[in-house]
């Protein structure tokens, strides 16, 4: 089948390393774009994806930033949700307990309180780069600024993610959508948001989530491979993901998304 849109995560899926899309997605993505949609859908920020829409030549196309909470066609903002600064401030009050740091993350901003092994690979892996300043510095003024978190990163000891994410899903889970990638990090989004919700606030009136193809590995993707009309798995990826998933590609390290683009998409 010819899907309209293609979407697909990056991290664990599109990238093939950590940071950089292959010769070989740029090959196959490009031999499908002129009649495919092809639409990045990351918790990254803006600047981490950018490059990437510039390598694959797709700068034309909107990108969804923060699992859904921005989407962004050029520097034009089509829908932003964030966590209000209340929030934070008692998120901040809780991690002030423990051993865990806050990465702040609005627009094309991101906020630490100070470098670490964490901050420093993200820096590296997403091409962007943080302000080190004080978080109730950052709380301060973003409430002056009546702006809030697009994303939060919770950078913890295995220990200090262990207390604090059931309190936090017991306090606050009303309000977020609180995400464990491992051990050490939990990310928060705004709960009225996600990449389907995205995705679905992009399509036109001609478009139907039947039109869509989705490729993910996490369980930040779960929703969005769901309910488009394909939804395709990496190998690598979580066990609950693939179970759910109508097909499973190779590895993101061994090119699964451009892979299957190859045998399946390019006529």
């Amino acid at each position: 089948m010819k899907y309209k849109i293609l979407c697909s995560d990056l991290d664990g899926t599109l990238l093939s390393t950590k940071s950089d899309v292959s010769k070989n997605a740029i090959e196959q993505i490009n031999k499908i774009k002129n009649e495919t949609k092809i639409i990045l859908v990351s918790a990254r920020m803006p600047s981490g994806m950018r490059y990437i829409q510039e390598d694959l030549g797709i700068t034309e196309q909107p990108i969804i930033c923060y699992n859904g909470a921005l989407v962004l066609s050029g520097n034009t903002e089509l829908t932003s949700v964030f966590i209000p600064t209340d929030i934070l401030k008692e998120i901040y009050k809780l991690c002030s307990e423990l051993e865990a740091d806050l990465g702040l993350y609005f627009n094309n901003e991101w906020y630490v309180p100070k470098t670490s092994l964490r901050v420093e690979k993200e820096i590296k892996y997403t091409k962007s780069t943080p302000v080190f300043q004080d978080t109730e510095h950052t709380l301060s003024n973003w409430e002056k600024r009546n702006i809030g978190a697009h994303k939060i990163m919770l950078m913890c000891t295995k220990a200090s993610a262990d207390t604090l994410m059931p309190t936090l899903q017991q306090k606050l889970g009303v309000a977020l959508n609180l995400y464990r990638s491992n051990d050490t990090l939990i990310e928060i989004a705004p709960k009225s948001v996600s990449k389907l919700s995205a995705i679905k606030a992009l399509m036109k009136e001609d478009e139907t989530l039947n039109d869509i193809i989705a490729f993910g590995d996490n369980y930040n993707d779960i929703e969005m491979l769901e309910n488009v009309g394909f939804g395709v798995a990496v190998a690598n990826a979580r066990e609950e993901v693939k179970a759910i998933s109508n097909y499973i590609t190779l590895e993101n390290t061994k090119d699964g998304v451009a892979h299957y683009i190859a045998e399946n998409l390019v006529i």
